[in-house]
């Protein structure tokens, strides 16, 4: 992991077409500015591990042979 140290408005790039700007600072939280292209998925952690999980339970739900048997027609 890198870390980095930023004060308000400051900002890092990354990969050219993301940017990740310090907003505010109050006691223990950060606000971040985020700029990126609108085909770029951007979600909090919390966020995005509910969905792995909820991805992971509708695949395991699925019915292998039943499934193969709609691409057979």
């Amino acid at each position: 992991m890198l870390a980095l140290s930023r004060k308000k408005d400051e900002a890092i790039i990354i990969n050219d077409d993301i940017e990740v700007t310090v907003i505010e600072i109050k006691g223990d939280q950060v606000k971040l500015g985020i700029s990126a292209p609108k085909a770029v998925p951007i979600y909090r952690k919390e966020v995005y591990m509910q969905i792995l999980d909820s991805n992971k339970e509708a695949a395991e739900s699925v019915d292998a042979k039943s499934l193969a048997q709609l691409f057979k027609k």
